[in-house]
């Protein structure tokens, strides 16, 4: 019957496997022994396991252990191979050793170790071991809040409420499983406020819209109604007029006849000089209201208009939580020409422009930064085109200006992630410096989450914007 030192021997040297190698008929050996056994065949065309004279047509064994298994920097080694280390796959707590495949066989053949309690291979097992009895960490002591081995439950926490590690792990997953419940629940119930609070702002603002368009809609009625009775009113009066002025001229035209036909010229003229001259009674009025002009309505409306803008850009700035953002002159590299109250900002590599010299300002890339630090939960977007690439980043306000370290300061901890993600003219960002939230959003007619990070903010955050060359 085999031992279990026999499955981790060599039966060559009969000394402990070193780099072991296994042949088809399981029978293992060193590398080393089996090779200078089958050189020694070379010359017979065939090879043979020394034990059972098994005949191999392949003149090499296989290797259990490829070479992707010896253990590399910051593996775990087996604690018994010798020369070079094989990596361990599975730790011992009760032999407090690491072993490796080969090594780790006699705990899955032989009854000695079938009660032996195997995990993944790890470094820390002297973690797991009482510093004061050198025995094993199994009891978990709720009273002290610490782990501990069962002389210890004898001694200095005898009487302590206690309850096995895997009891306090099962109730502690349990624990948290309830903690994540509870914040699932809650953050539903928060998404669902949210959305009754928007349905009913919605259900408002539709409200006192569809009112305002309504009033405004019934007065622009009613003054169109009052136009159309003045014209008609203006224009029976004129009818009126006209018809009193045919008269006239047609008895005009009638003395003017008379007069022609007078022999007497001291009458002729006596009576055209009365005919040349209109008494200023019967002037003819003017038919033209200029009191109709409406301009008074005209300002109010206008007045109007620009107040109900500025309050309704206000009340779109608390809901959405829009920032307006400034660039700021004082940190434009001298290809960035800033325009339009410095909210746009344009980039030539073949003009520089004479910027003042200032300590803010970037000068070995062709970056900016906004004059607004944000510390609060905020959201803007940003509109670009032409070529090359646009870079949108947030950074704090001592970032380097100087040198070419200036512009891995707009990677997220100097480190540049790639993100699969379709390229969109316009980007949302959004920004919750309590929570430690950044998101990048494609805008278009819905909203593509690009890329969000969390971490923890500890000053103002300042929007930057940059660009490069595509080669």
């Amino acid at each position: 019957m085999a031992t279990a030192r026999d499955s981790i021997s060599c039966s060559i040297c009969l000394d402990l496997l070193k780099d072991p190698v296994t042949t088809s008929c399981e029978h293992s050996y060193c590398m080393g022994c089996i090779d200078g056994i089958w050189d020694q065949d070379d010359h017979k065309g065939f090879y043979s396991c020394p034990l059972c004279m098994e005949i191999f047509s392949l003149g090499e064994p296989e290797n259990r252990t490829p070479t992707c298994s010896y253990a590399e920097p910051g593996d775990v080694e087996c604690d018994f191979c010798s020369g070079r280390k094989l990596k361990a796959v599975k730790s011992c707590l009760v032999c407090l050793a690491s072993y490796c495949e080969t090594h780790l066989k006699p705990h899955y053949e032989s009854p000695t170790f079938k009660k032996h309690h195997l995990v993944p291979a790890t470094t820390q097992l002297q973690e797991k071991i009482c510093s004061h009895h050198d025995k094993l960490l199994e009891v978990y002591c709720r009273s002290d809040q610490q782990f501990i081995c069962y002389q210890c439950l004898l001694d200095e926490h005898k009487g302590h409420e206690t309850v096995s590690v895997a009891a306090e792990k099962i109730a502690k997953q349990r624990e948290l499983g309830k903690k994540y419940q509870q914040r699932i629940h809650g953050i539903k119930k928060e998404k669902n406020n949210v959305r009754k609070t928007m349905k009913c702002a919605m259900k408002n603002s539709e409200s006192i819209f569809t009112s305002m368009i309504c009033s405004i809609e019934k007065k622009h009625s009613e003054v169109k109604k009052l136009i159309i009775a003045r014209e008609r009113a203006k224009g029976i009066h004129v009818e009126e007029r006209l018809a009193v002025l045919e008269q006239e001229v047609a008895e005009l035209r009638r003395r003017d006849t008379e007069l022609e036909e007078t022999e007497d010229h001291i009458h002729f003229l006596q009576t055209v000089q009365s005919l040349c001259v209109t008494p200023e009674s019967e002037a003819l009025p003017s038919v033209v209201d200029r009191h109709v002009s409406f301009e008074d309505v005209k300002k109010s409306a206008s007045g109007l208009k620009e107040r109900l803008e500025d309050v309704l850009e206000k009340e779109m700035a608390k809901i959405s939580g829009n920032v307006h953002l400034t660039l700021d002159p004082n940190t434009a590299h001298n290809q960035l020409y800033l325009s339009v109250g410095n909210r746009n900002v344009k980039w030539d590599q073949c003009q520089l422009l004479e910027y003042p010299d200032h300590p803010h300002r970037f000068t070995f890339y062709p970056q900016v930064l906004c004059r607004e630090g944000l510390s609060e939960a905020c959201y803007w977007e940003v509109n670009w085109d032409g070529d090359g690439t646009v870079c949108i980043a947030i950074s704090y306000k001592g970032i380097s200006r100087k040198d070419r370290g200036s512009f891995s300061t707009f990677y997220y901890n100097d480190g540049q992630t790639d993100i699969p993600v379709p390229c969109s003219s316009r980007v949302g960002v959004y920004l919750d410096h309590k929570e430690g939230t950044l998101s990048f959003y494609g805008v278009s007619d819905t909203m593509t989450l690009l890329h969000r990070v969390q971490t923890t903010f500890t000053q103002p955050l300042y929007p930057g914007f940059g660009c490069i060359i595509c080669k």
